[in-house]
């Protein structure tokens, strides 16, 4: 996901991490034990001149099958439910509102399950697990 976000002209910056969690600072095998809270994350900075908010959750609906529980691809877990975390009531209402139009357009066959959920803090991930599909030559995941 992080990579095609990469690929929106006006993201600045991406990195991954966790967040919606309750132990602060977590690592990748915390996260692992499925007993945090927390999600794997994308977090996205981006400059609002160049690309809108809109557009960064239409590259989100595309990088991913948002109708999967607790699980993207081979991974599983409550780390890896589809999850948008907002900052600010404009992103809930744009979020809420692009998920019910996604929901109702038929492109799935099953209901959307992304929660919407307020940001907490962020904990940036292990320099290991940045830009790990790059690290090991590898384009993207697949779903």
């Amino acid at each position: 996901m992080k990579q095609r976000f990469k690929r929106v002209p006006g993201v600045i910056d991406t990195a991954v991490g966790y967040t919606g969690g309750e132990m602060p600072n977590p690592t990748y095998k915390d996260v692992c034990t499925d007993e945090t809270g927390h999600a794997e994350v994308v977090q996205v900075s981006f400059d609002p001149t160049k690309v809108t908010y809109e557009q960064l959750l239409e590259a989100f609906w595309q990088a991913h099958d948002p109708t999967q529980v607790n699980r993207q691809g081979p991974d599983f877990g409550a780390q890896y439910r589809t999850a948008i975390f907002f900052h600010s009531p404009e992103q809930e209402a744009a979020a809420k509102k692009s998920r019910a139009a996604l929901d109702a357009s038929g492109r799935f066959k099953r209901p959307i399950a992304t929660e919407i959920t307020p940001a907490s803090a962020f904990w940036r991930a292990e320099e290991y697990h940045q830009k790990y599909l790059q690290k090991r030559g590898v384009a993207s995941c697949h779903f």
